[in-house]
């Protein structure tokens, strides 16, 4: 252990650890976990350089102040919300996230919603087991073409959904208020938020969670949609209140729902979102493909090789913390 660093990784989903081990070398010992709260990782993160993040959380200031040697926690997907990043830069803690590997797949899974839902195939698959063979259940059904699709965020994955949206002859709207209308060479207009909810015939929601996006679909937005409209959830599910989802579907203010990510997630069983004829569940699996597979293992412990070795890493989140961290960097 003389003269190694110490990596911790507190859970991780895949079968083999050979891309890690081979990635840090002889740079650093990996002591592997699968956790899921700080208390059960913390005693071994104790004296650890870097930290390996997939889900187990919340990483907070308490917890960065019990790990006082380490200069990076890394997370292997795209989201930091599990994370305190102001924490992390007062502590000089470097944090970094993997926002490309998995653009594509997510991209195609909430195109993949919109038709499921625009042309019941779920519904109607349900209907055929069940020994039914008939088409008006499934109506009213909708020409693709004729509709609007609304993005609730405008970053990497939500461009990629504009882009098949508008190869389906969507129109396509969107609402971000860190994107300037034309800012990017891809299909959308910018339009107020209550203006996308009122106009929409899909919503498909792409915003970061952030305090001030949790929730964010509640009772009153719900109000404003279309009873005709869906909504489509691949990002984080506490973006949505599910218990507002919930009361719009009862009351019929839209048409229905598709969600890969739920909150609490998974769903408890029985849920009132559960066995539902217009609700459409996946078990977050948006992000899957063979190819992103290789992507995420690899993102996350080649940005620590990276601190570890005195280089900045690619994909920091946390860009304030350039000059003040625990790496020297």
């Amino acid at each position: 252990m003389a003269g190694k660093a110490k990596v911790v990784l507190t859970d991780y989903v895949w079968e083999s650890l050979d891309v890690e081990k081979k990635t840090l070398g002889s740079l650093a010992d990996l002591v592997a976990l699968q956790t899921k709260k700080p208390e059960e990782f913390i005693a071994e993160a104790a004296d650890c350089d870097a930290l390996l993040n997939t889900y187990a959380g919340p990483i907070t200031a308490d917890v960065m102040a019990k790990m006082p040697k380490c200069k990076i926690i890394a997370r292997y997907g795209i989201g930091v919300d599990t994370i305190d990043l102001e924490a992390a830069t007062a502590a000089g803690i470097i944090v970094t996230n993997n926002p490309t590997y998995c653009v594509e797949e997510v991209a195609d899974h909430s195109m993949a919603m919109v038709l499921a839902c625009a042309r019941k195939i779920a519904f109607y698959d349900r209907q055929v087991r069940a020994g039914h063979w008939t088409v008006p259940p499934g109506k009213p059904m909708f020409r693709l073409g004729a509709c609007t699709m609304g993005l609730v965020g405008y970053g990497n994955i939500a461009r990629q959904v504009a882009v098949r949206a508008a190869a389906f002859g969507m129109r396509v709207i969107y609402s971000d208020p860190f994107v300037k209308d034309g800012q990017f060479d891809t299909p959308g207009k910018k339009v107020e938020l209550n203006d996308l909810l009122k106009e929409s015939d899909f919503i498909s929601v792409h915003a970061p969670l952030m305090p001030q996006t949790r929730k964010m679909f509640n009772d009153q937005m719900f109000g404003l949609m279309k009873p005709t409209s869906f909504i489509i959830n691949c990002s984080r599910g506490p973006l949505i209140d599910t218990d507002a989802l919930v009361r719009a579907l009862d009351a019929k203010k839209i048409a229905g729902c598709a969600l890969d990510t739920t909150d609490p997630e998974p769903l408890p069983n029985p849920h009132p979102l559960r066995d539902r004829e217009n609700v459409i569940i996946n078990p977050h699996a948006a992000w899957y493909s063979e190819q992103a597979m290789v992507g995420l293992q690899a993102g996350a412990p080649n940005e620590v090789r990276r601190a570890l070795s005195g280089e900045w890493p690619i994909n920091v989140v946390n860009k304030a913390v350039k000059g003040k961290s625990r790496a020297g960097l």
